[in-house]
């Protein structure tokens, strides 16, 4: 228990320094990176949990996918970051302001906050034994009967998100060329390869 403890608090401290740095660092890249190792604490949290096919997916889609979709974007969208940072201190009073005001709201909700007695003894509870049930298809039944609108809300979430990184990554942007198939497509052989004499010691 002293070992899963430690365990518990190491991977906790690291996925919340990792998760301040994903929102405090200053190039997106790092941000990127901040995220992957977020989610790789997380996962081991949900080892320590019992939930090894929750670790397997967060590693595997959002690592895998998600994150380095993430990555792709923001390399691809050439956002001219010192432009970007012009502003700052412009709006940065603006933005102090409603941080506090969502602290405040937070602390109003939490404060106000209570668990019925039925929900504080289920959490007390310990965890079955799933010896004859494995976690996915319990997880399964819950997804995919409880919650099976907010699943397919999150999976069109994520669809619209990702049109909108192609939308944004296919842009017009002046001075960047772009490939036209037809044009491809009707280049003649004189066109597209040209013969060239080297002389020995010479270049091109």
């Amino acid at each position: 228990m002293i070992v899963q403890g430690l365990t518990f608090y190491l991977f906790a401290a690291i996925a919340v320094g990792a998760g301040v740095m994903v929102v405090s660092a200053r190039n997106p890249v790092h941000s990127v990176l901040f995220l992957i190792l977020t989610f790789f604490t997380t996962a081991g949290l949900f080892v320590l949990i019992g939930a090894e096919f929750l670790a397997m997916v967060l590693v595997v889609v959002y690592v895998g996918a998600v994150a380095v979709l993430f990555m792709f974007v923001v390399m691809m969208l050439d956002i001219n970051f010192v432009e970007m940072r012009e502003g700052f201190l412009q709006y940065m009073p603006v933005g102090v302001l409603v941080g506090i005001i969502l602290l405040v709201e937070l602390l109003m909700v939490l404060g106000t906050a209570s668990m019925s007695p039925e929900v504080m003894a289920a959490g007390t509870e310990p965890i079955p034994d799933l010896a004859d049930r494995q976690n996915t298809a319990a997880l399964g039944d819950v997804i995919y009967t409880k919650y099976i609108y907010l699943f397919q809300a999150a999976g069109m979430i994520l669809l619209i998100a990702m049109i909108g990184a192609i939308v944004l990554t296919h842009r017009q942007r002046p001075g960047v060329r772009k490939q036209v198939i037809s044009k491809q497509l009707a280049r003649t052989r004189e066109e597209s390869v040209e013969l060239k004499k080297v002389q020995p010691g010479q270049g091109i």
